[in-house]
C-alpha cells in the first residue's frame, strides 16, 4: 500500500540495466517517503529471478511467471500490471523509456486514469501549494524534464491521481547496488487471475533482434561531433582521435539529422547518456537537450568556434577554434608525448 513500484523488464534471464537503476532510485525515493520498495517482474522461467533484484533494495518482488507471457505483448503486460496496482495502490511507479516501457506505460496510466511524464531527466520528492484551492500536497513526485524543445526544465506534479507515473531513459539514473545480502519477500502471482484469453489474442510468431555495435555507455573516452563539424568526410576527424585515445566517437542530434553519423551514436535525451572518464565535445553548441545526456562526465573539454556556446557552461576546458585545425594538433601531441 502506497509504495514504490518499479517494472522490471526481463531479457535472456537478465534483469535490463534501466530497471536496475530506477530500483536504485526507488530506493532512494522510498527511503525518503518511509515506504516499501516493490518490483514486478512478467516473464516465463523466472526461478530465481529475485536474487537480481534484492540487492538493490527492493523489499518485494511480485513474479507472474507463465510462457505465454514471453516475449513481451502489449495486451497481457498490461492488464497484470493494471490489475496489481488496483490492488496494491503504489503511490510512485516506475518504467524504462525503453522500447517496451513507451508501449506498456501509458496504456497502464491511461487504464488507471494516473497520468505518466514520458522521459524524466531527474524525480525529486517535494511539496506543491495549490493556490486557487488553498490546499499544500505532500510528498508529491516531482518529475522533471526538458519542455518546448529544451528551452526549459518543466517540473510536472500530478497531486490527485495515483500512481504518479514516470519513464527514464537508461543511463540517466546511477545503478548502485545497495547490499548483495538484502532479503525481500516473493510474492507469486495467479496469472490466471490478472489475464483473460482475449489478452492473448495477438501471438508473436517470430522475432529479430540485432544488438548495437556501439558501447557508447562502457566507453571511457568519449569523442562528439555537432553540427559544426561541417560534413560527413570531417567527421572522419573524431575517429582519427578516438582511435588514438582509446574512445568511443559520438554525436549531437543536429549531426545526426544533418546525415553526418548514424543515429545510434547519438547522445542526449533523445539518444544515449554517457558519463565517461573524458568528454571531448568538437562543434557542439550544447543545447540542454545534449548536455541532458553527457553532462555528469568526469572531464569535459570543449572545441567550438563561438566562444559564448552553452556547453562552455558545464566544460572544464574551453579551447577556442576551428575543430578542422585543432584535432589533428591534439592527435599529433598525443602520439608525441606518448610512449
Amino acid at each position: 500500500m502506497n509504495s514504490v513500484f518499479v517494472y522490471c523488464e526481463i531479457e535472456d534471464g537478465q534483469v535490463a540495466e534501466v530497471s536496475q537503476e530506477l530500483m536504485t532510485k526507488g530506493r532512494s525515493l522510498a527511503n525518503e517517503l518511509k515506504c516499501k520498495l516493490e518490483a514486478i517482474v512478467i516473464g516465463h522461467q523466472l526461478e530465481g529471478v529475485e536474487e537480481q533484484i534484492f540487492p538493490y533494495g527492493v523489499d518485494t518482488v511480485h513474479v507472474a511467471d507463465d510462457k505465454r507471457l514471453f516475449p513481451y505483448s502489449t495486451l497481457p503486460h498490461t492488464s497484470i500490471i493494471v490489475k496489481l496496482f488496483e490492488e496494491q495502490k503504489p503511490q510512485i511507479a516506475l518504467m524504462g523509456a525503453s522500447s517496451i516501457g513507451r508501449d506498456l506505460g501509458p496504456r497502464v496510466s491511461s487504464a488507471l486514469h494516473s497520468g505518466l511524464t514520458a522521459d524524466c531527466t531527474s524525480l525529486v520528492i517535494g511539496d506543491h501549494l495549490d493556490k486557487k484551492q488553498d490546499k499544500n500536497y505532500e510528498n508529491l513526485l516531482y518529475q522533471i524534464r526538458p519542455a518546448f524543445g529544451g528551452n526549459i526544465i518543466a517540473t510536472i506534479i500530478n497531486p490527485d491521481c495515483r500512481p504518479q507515473m514516470a519513464t527514464v531513459r537508461e543511463g540517466v539514473m546511477k545503478k548502485q547496488v545497495l547490499d548483495p545480502k538484502y532479503k525481500g519477500k516473493v510474492v507469486k502471482l495467479d496469472v490466471a487471475k490478472y489475464v483473460s484469453d482475449a489478452d492473448f489474442a495477438v501471438e508473436i510468431i517470430e522475432r529479430h533482434m540485432e544488438k548495437s555495435k556501439v558501447n557508447m555507455k562502457g566507453a571511457p573516452i568519449v569523442v562528439a561531433g555537432g553540427y559544426g563539424m561541417g560534413s560527413k568526410e570531417n567527421f572522419q576527424l573524431l575517429y582519427d582521435l578516438a582511435e588514438v585515445l582509446g574512445g568511443e566517437v559520438g554525436a549531437s542530434r543536429a549531426a545526426v539529422d544533418a546525415g553526418y553519423v548514424e543515429h545510434e551514436r547519438q547522445i542526449g535525451q533523445t539518444g544515449v547518456t554517457v558519463r565517461p572518464k573524458l568528454y571531448i565535445a568538437c562543434g557542439i553548441s550544447g543545447q540542454i537537450q545534449h548536455r541532458a545526456g553527457m553532462e555528469e562526465s568526469a572531464q569535459i573539454i570543449a572545441i567550438n568556434t563561438d566562444p559564448e556556446a552553452p556547453i562552455n557552461a558545464v566544460a572544464d576546458y574551453v579551447i577556442t577554434g576551428d575543430v578542422a585545425e585543432i584535432i589533428p594538433k591534439m592527435i599529433k601531441y598525443y602520439k608525441k608525448n606518448t610512449k
